[in-house]
């Protein structure tokens, strides 16, 4: 059999994985505070008998567009944007911390601050911020969080937690679409981080950008699949011509 099936193999998976990938960030091109997903892929020559002309594609440490979205203002006193390379800390599903860029927030049932798909937003000193019953909160500059009952002054119930990733901190996406750093540790609060109220970060996805890499991408399966079915031709004849010799 021609051994060029598995190199075409390894260019067919990695232009599937990729389409996958494309697909993912047109889906969430709505999404607030979403980074792009980015594939990479690295050519591996096939050492053996022969000359090195052959090359298997190899999949690399995936990352990430660390571009900032657009600025959708919202004029909500519970909506913020992180500025610079920030990220708020929330609470997992498993009860891990984790990072976001998504500052659309919400009081829970419980009086909790929560995302809005109802994860807990931490404070500065890693625990939730409870909102008195019936407040009315407001996010500042500093991610500090006032509530103020009635007609009483406004009183600081917390700190938004905002961490500043930086050289080995940098952060890789998990599956349950929360950041974290590689060892999963927690970041410190950055005391000098700074947020914009009442504006959200939108999706860093380019629309059109992605449309135009999933076309290439279709064709580049293509053009591997049609090496397949060249190596599985060539096969064929090369058995009809020794059974002719035969």
């Amino acid at each position: 059999m021609d051994r060029i099936i598995y190199t075409a193999m390894t260019g067919a998976s990695a232009a599937a994985n990729r389409q996958a990938t494309l697909s993912n960030n047109l889906a969430n091109a709505s999404t607030n505070g979403f980074r792009a997903e980015l594939d990479t892929y690295r050519a591996v020559p096939l050492r053996g008998d022969g000359a090195t002309t052959r090359v298997f594609a190899l999949e690399a440490t995936a990352t990430y567009s660390n571009l900032a979205g657009p600025a959708m203002r919202t004029d909500r006193n519970l909506d913020a944007m992180n500025i610079g390379n920030t990220w708020f800390a929330v609470s997992g599903l498993d009860g891990n911390e984790g990072y976001t860029r998504n500052g659309h927030f919400e009081v829970g049932n419980d009086g909790s601050l929560q995302t809005g798909n109802g994860l807990q937003v931490l404070s500065s000193g890693g625990g939730p911020l409870i909102i008195p019953q019936g407040a009315e909160v407001t996010i500042q500059a500093d991610g500090n969080v006032s509530a103020r009952v009635g007609n009483q002054p406004a009183e600081v119930v917390g700190k938004l937690k905002i961490v500043s990733p930086q050289g080995e901190d940098t952060l890789r996406r998990n599956p349950d679409g929360l950041f974290r750093t590689p060892t999963s540790d927690p970041l410190p609060d950055d005391p000098n981080a700074r947020v914009q109220v009442g504006v959200l970060e939108g999706s860093n996805v380019s629309t059109v950008e992605t449309m135009v890499g999933m076309i290439q991408t279709a064709r580049q399966f293509e053009v591997q699949m049609r090496m397949l079915q060249t190596a599985e031709s060539n096969d064929r004849s090369a058995g009809q011509l020794l059974s002719l010799q035969g």
